[in-house]
């Protein structure tokens, strides 16, 4: 019996399928970015950060959601500061971690509620997501989605070739902050759905698998969306018949997706490549030019 009409005529279920097409959006637009700027780490920082943040929200109001957004964006003005130079990025996301690692367990040692709201902050409970919830997710949704959009031709500019776009006058410097504030949003938006453990999966995967079979940055982008999608929309609907986390299927698909793409990444460039070379020698061959 197929039971898949059931599960998706559930309010709860169709607030985490909106909830998860959102963050799948907004990490898949971050995403290439994330891999281009060599972003990782700091992905990873701010994730783990947002723990605490959100164990602060859980302390003082009950504000899980809330609270992280706060901490991630304080996080973010952290890293700015403190990495300001390439070479001592890392260094600065590391000792900021260690501290707010080590905070964060302190609050949530003092937090006295139910265990699982603990445990959602770590492994994410998108299943769990309200309606006011769900309404600043759509709202941070559009607010990534629209400084992308912004920024994106410079930032991509700054992203590859950070000297030659300061030569050109690009603000570097304000574009990097900008982009640390959006990556915090989006962070957070994506712990609401695999947690901040896992929120590589969605914010890099995607990405990294999209890189692996284009160099176009539209074309990376568009499938770092449509491969984040795949994954946030259809480890959800995994998830249905079982006992387990959506995240725990999320994951998967996002991983396996990875494999292929590097899987069939070099036949796909070198496909590419044997295009452009055979329309290079027989312009007739390109799009639009007839012999």
């Amino acid at each position: 019996m197929n039971l898949l009409p059931f599960y998706l005529s559930l309010p709860f279920v169709q607030h985490a399928l909106l909830a998860a097409t959102l963050v799948a959006v907004a990490a898949g637009l971050i995403g290439p970015f994330v891999v281009v700027r060599g972003a990782a780490f700091a992905v990873h920082g701010t994730a783990e950060l947002s723990f605490t943040g959100a164990a602060a929200g859980l302390l003082l109001g009950g504000h899980a959601l809330a609270g992280a957004l706060i901490g991630s964006l304080l996080v973010a003005t952290a890293f700015a500061v403190l990495g300001d130079k390439a070479r001592e990025r890392d260094t600065a996301i590391g000792v900021v971690l260690g501290f707010g690692l080590g905070l964060g367990v302190y609050l949530l040692g003092l937090y006295h509620g139910f265990a699982t709201e603990a445990t959602n902050i770590l492994f994410g409970q998108i299943f769990g997501v309200s309606g006011p919830q769900l309404v600043l997710l759509g709202v941070l949704a559009v607010a990534v989605m629209a400084v992308i959009g912004w920024v994106y031709r410079p930032l991509l500019f700054a992203s590859v070739d950070p000297r030659v776009a300061a030569a050109r006058g690009v603000p570097t410097r304000l574009l990097g902050l900008a982009f640390l504030y959006v990556l915090a949003v989006t962070v957070t938006e994506t712990a609401q759905v695999v947690g901040t453990l896992l929120v590589l999966s969605l914010a890099i995967t995607p990405a990294a698998a999209a890189s692996r079979l284009s160099s176009s940055p539209l074309v990376v982008a568009g499938l770092s969306v449509l491969f984040a999608l795949v994954a946030a929309d259809g480890g959800l609907l995994a998830s249905l018949p079982t006992n387990q986390r959506a995240s725990v299927f999320i994951t998967a698909i996002s991983f396996a997706t990875y494999v292929l793409a590097r899987v069939a990444g070099p036949a796909v460039t070198r496909r590419a490549r044997d295009r452009a070379a055979a329309a290079s020698a027989d312009p007739t061959l390109l799009p639009g030019v007839s012999g």
